[in-house]
């Protein structure tokens, strides 16, 4: 449990993303017993909003998203929500500056101080000054949501503005996948089998596919996505950070130096992406959502080969994909073997793949080839499922839960560093500046036909 009294201050604590997933989150943490036993939630925002205005607020939140109020302390925990209006600039901290003191008078002067910036990517830098100007940055935590920049030249200025207001040891950059239980596991389970220790490379592997398509559209944030598109809003975040996690050396520790230091080394071996080698998408009917530009370009499918220059992966392609509007929703990692030498002739390919779904509380599955029962020594895929939820004390808890957490016991492992992201951007810069062609697909399809050719010669493990 976290133990130090702290003030959680939420930075656009009335937008769509506290509403959906920070605030749920904060909630289970209160319902598990999670929280300190001393808090205090302090919402800010541009408007005039009095604390029982935002403790309706937040209650009609939960009961929208979850987890109900009527399933935890609901009583207890709105007298602890506090609302600071006025906006918070260099010019001006609203009347944020009173609220914490009113807060910390509760609590104690020495209550830890964490700040959730949970606004739009363009609103970091005014806001990291502004903490800095007011004197809110000292012995503080920083949590950044995702993308840290929205270009190379966007994440330099926010990184050097960050590193002149605070320390590194301050700064939480959240990616929520590393927060996933399925996800966490992909290290475990490499790490602590050996059977899986020994055919991680490429000598056993034919291929990694991380593939993260999604039925649904962008109708409740069109205006934050016709300003990012899949290359920014997933790619160069989640993608390459998934891709870190099955990619990286033994780490030297399992704490957050050791963890974030190999998935940081891995990322420096990304070979910088080849415009051939990517798929760039729209789907049919994109324009026409309300708040999308008549003629824009954004892309809401990406296919990518990504190349890791270093002795355990040279020429393994990495195929990463993602899109909006297409045939189903998974997040999905696929390990695909080599089809093994022998005295079996003509053996099924790609029917030795271990799966992780990072969907939900997350899976483990695992195909092979055994078998038949009969007289014959025929053969035929079989696969076993691992639901991680269902093993014996299992309590998982969704992403944000846990990386919330781990802001509030002090613990960066699952956090990106500096130099990690500094590669990833490095990596997607062709990319950005020698766009493909954007090519038009099917809403309800995999995408564009195109995507094919870069899972040649025997395709996408999912959809085909």
């Amino acid at each position: 449990m976290a133990t130090t009294k702290t003030v959680f201050v939420l930075f656009g604590a009335t937008g769509d993303l506290a509403k959906r997933m920070v605030l749920p989150a904060f909630y289970t943490l209160a319902i598990e017993g999670l929280l300190p036993e001393q808090w205090v939630l302090v919402g800010n925002g541009r408007g005039d909003v009095a604390h029982e205005d935002f403790r309706r607020h937040v209650h009609h939140a939960l009961a929208e998203f979850g987890p109900h109020p009527d399933q935890g302390p609901w009583k207890e925990f709105e007298q602890r929500l506090l609302f600071a209006g006025g906006g918070f600039n260099t010019d001006s901290p609203g009347s944020l500056l009173d609220v914490i003191a009113d807060a910390r008078q509760e609590l104690g002067e020495d209550a830890q101080l964490v700040h959730y910036l949970a606004v739009p990517p363009s609103a970091f830098v005014e806001l990291t000054k502004a903490l800095g100007e007011h004197g809110l940055a000292a012995g503080a935590r920083v949590v950044f949501e995702k993308p840290f920049g929205t270009s190379p030249e966007g994440f330099r200025e926010l990184d050097r503005t960050v590193h002149k207001v605070l320390d590194e040891s301050q700064v939480y950059r959240i990616d929520h996948f590393l927060g996933k239980e399925a996800t966490q596991n992909l290290h475990v389970l490499r790490f602590a089998n050996e059977l899986f220790a020994s055919m991680w490379d490429r000598k056993h592997i034919e291929s990694v596919q991380i593939d993260v398509p999604e039925d649904l559209g962008i109708d409740d944030r069109a205006e934050f996505y016709d300003a990012t598109g899949a290359v920014l809003d997933m790619l160069v975040t989640h993608l390459f950070q998934v891709a870190a996690e099955v990619a990286m050396e033994p780490p030297a520790t399992l704490d957050a130096a050791g963890l974030q230091s190999a998935r940081e080394k891995v990322i420096r071996s990304f070979r910088p992406l080849d415009p051939g080698e990517v798929v760039l998408g729209q789907f049919e009917g994109y324009r026409e959502v309300e708040g999308i530009k008549a003629r824009s370009r954004t892309d809401t499918y990406v296919a990518a080969k990504l190349w890791i220059d270093n002795p355990r992966w040279r020429g393994v392609p990495f195929l990463l994909r993602t899109g909006k509007r297409m045939a189903g929703s998974e997040q999905l990692v696929s390990i695909v073997l080599k089809t093994p030498e022998g005295p079996f002739a003509h053996l099924p390919e790609q029917a030795n793949v271990l799966m992780f779904s990072l969907s939900g509380n997350g899976e483990i599955s695992l195909t092979m080839l055994v078998k038949k029962p009969g007289v014959a020594l025929d053969v035929e895929p079989a696969s076993t499922v691992l639901p991680l939820s269902q093993l014996p004390a299992a309590e998982p808890l969704p992403p944000y839960v846990r990386l919330i957490h781990d802001v509030l016991l002090g613990d960066r492992s699952l956090f990106t560093r500096p130099d990690g992201l500094a590669a990833a951007w490095k990596a997607v810069t062709p990319l950005l500046e020698n766009k493909p062609r954007l090519q038009r697909y099917d809403q309800g399809s995999w995408g564009p036909k195109a995507a094919r050719k870069l899972a040649a010669p025997h395709g996408w493990i999912l959809g085909e």
